[in-house]
């Protein structure tokens, strides 16, 4: 693997931010518009326009999948929330979501300076530690997330004047694919921060990085649908709708893993929660 130091070796992750915002901004905004701007406002615009269309993309076709194309299939009709609870859940979204994509856009540029473990190209680890890397990536950021989340709740100020706005949305017919951004800007950026903090710790491929990043926005709004997909060990909307119902169960992110290991888990299937009527 080439140097951390080498500005030749830097250079690539500067070309391949720059070839991600000319692909998202040439395509949707005059040139006038974006191409003055310094590399680092160019990459936050990237993120923002890139973060809202997936938000609206994941939110728009899963809502009408299983509110409309498949109504009372999957979800009866008295849980099915309102447009007015989907239309607040929006509006909390789109205020946080300029704050959100600071987080991709700070990591980025910690890449570019070479003051992370990135590397540019599989081929420079081989896909045997490729795979590898991920996967140690990956039980990083389930293990940072829970314990993020978890002491979100567990330290009272931090509930109070941060994750108390997510939790608004406490019943069946409360709850949406919208949901899943739906948080205090600063809660939001707190539950992300170990996909940043673990590259400073675990060699990681750039564009894999920001692809799962940006994955988080069809993730959240999955787990928040309160369909059971059961499918073991995969941290579903059906754990995640009653960690919504009782606050001190099933904090994790992708997996139960962490909730089995630490006693905080409970299955949907034990759990006796009141449908909405």
């Amino acid at each position: 693997m080439a140097t951390a130091g080498s500005i030749d070796y830097l250079q690539q992750f500067v070309e391949d931010t720059s070839m991600f915002n000319s692909i998202v901004l040439s395509n949707l905004l005059p040139a006038t518009w974006w191409a003055p701007l310094p590399h680092f406002l160019q990459t936050w615009l990237r993120n923002y326009i890139a973060g809202t269309i997936l938000y609206f993309l994941s939110g728009f076709l899963w809502s009408f999948y299983i509110y409309h194309l498949y109504r009372n299939v999957y979800i009866p009709k008295d849980a099915i929330p309102s447009n007015k609870a989907m239309l607040m859940q929006i509006y909390v979204a789109m205020k946080a979501m300029p704050w959100y994509t600071l987080l991709p856009t700070v990591s980025e540029h910690l890449i570019e300076n070479g003051w992370t473990k990135c590397y540019s190209g599989i081929d420079e680890v081989g896909w045997i530690l490729y795979f590898c890397y991920l996967a140690i990536y990956l039980i990083f950021v389930e293990f940072g997330i829970y314990w993020m989340h978890r002491e979100l709740h567990d330290i009272k100020p931090l509930y109070k004047l941060l994750h108390a706005t997510h939790h608004i949305y406490n019943k069946q017919n409360t709850l949406s694919p919208f949901a899943g951004l739906a948080f205090h800007p600063v809660d939001g950026i707190l539950q992300a921060l170990p996909h940043a903090l673990a590259l400073f710790v675990i060699p990681t491929h750039f564009r894999t990085h920001i692809a799962l990043l940006f994955l988080e926005a069809v993730w959240t709004a999955n787990i928040h649908d309160c369909i059971h997909g059961k499918l073991w060990p995969v941290m579903g909307a059906g754990y995640h709708t009653i960690h919504h119902t009782t606050y001190r169960h099933n904090y994790g992110h992708y997996t139960i893993w962490m909730d089995w290991m630490l006693g905080t888990l409970c299955e949907p299937e034990e759990e006796k929660y009141e449908k909405v009527n």
